[in-house]
């Protein structure tokens, strides 16, 4: 088994599965139910779905659509969108949720992350950071589906969240999102060199030699991914698929 974990990171508007471009201009993909079951068939590592609308619509996780969801996964299963109550933890973590990925409420709340984490373990909980590079070239993290710039630098939020209690850190590029251009390497070395906590890459993949890209110039511990995972090729028409075992140990190790 690879020591890197390769995830497909899912995004759901609702109960539609889409993907965007740089977070926006959502695209439907198809139904998130029925890719999970060709995700079981291929023996993915893990799965991540994020809800992008939940936030911005100001509403609470689709409890109906993860439900569904969770009973048909038979892989490690996160979740992020829309949680800011304890409450609704504890119903994702019934229905078979393991991870739970918070973003804006991180930033709103810090101490939700050391409650969470008090309470159900480091493990359960992954901080997701959007970042966006500016015009000088400065990184600058981004909250509410990539629409609000909290004014942070990137390393010193990741330490922050760390020390809040976070298990694991989703580093995404906007710039990158959707765009097979490959990970932004010096970003996600720049967070990973600055933490001790497990850094998944996303946002810009492009071809399995990204993922060493990542891991063996970023530093990350994983890779995501979610263009490369659901359509054919750039610009081509929805594929659900995810590379053999065999073909990421061409890459990974």
């Amino acid at each position: 088994m690879l020591k890197t974990r390769v995830i497909p990171c899912l995004l759901l508007a609702g109960d539609r599965l889409v993907k965007t471009v740089k977070f926006e201009n959502p695209s439907y993909i198809g139904d998130p139910v029925n890719t999970v079951w060709i995700y079981n068939e291929m023996e993915v590592d893990e799965l991540i779905f994020l809800d992008i609308a939940a936030t911005k619509e100001n509403r609470k996780p689709n409890f109906k659509i993860l439900e569904e969801i969770a009973s048909e996964c038979f892989m490690p299963l996160s979740y992020g969108g829309g949680i800011n109550d304890i409450r609704d933890l504890e119903k994702l973590f019934k229905i078979g949720i393991e991870k739970i990925s918070i973003n804006s409420y991180a930033f709103e709340n810090p101490d939700f992350i050391t409650q969470v984490s008090k309470l159900y373990g480091s493990q359960s909980i992954i901080v997701s950071i959007d970042i966006k590079s500016n015009y000088w070239n400065k990184y600058e993290v981004y909250t509410v589906g990539g629409s609000k710039n909290v004014k942070l630098k990137p390393v010193e939020w990741a330490r922050r969240m760390e020390q809040a209690g976070a298990g694991e850190l989703l580093v995404t590029s906007i710039n990158r999102d959707g765009t097979w251009e490959g990970y932004d390497i010096n970003l996600i070395k720049m967070i990973a060199d600055s933490v001790n906590i497990p850094v998944i890459a996303c946002g810009g993949a492009g071809n399995i030699d990204d993922f060493a890209y990542a891991v063996n110039k970023g530093g990350a511990s994983a890779v995501a991914a979610g263009s490369l995972f659901v359509y054919q090729k750039k610009d081509l028409g929805v594929l659900i698929k995810y590379p053999a075992e065999e073909e990421l140990k061409t890459v990974l190790k």
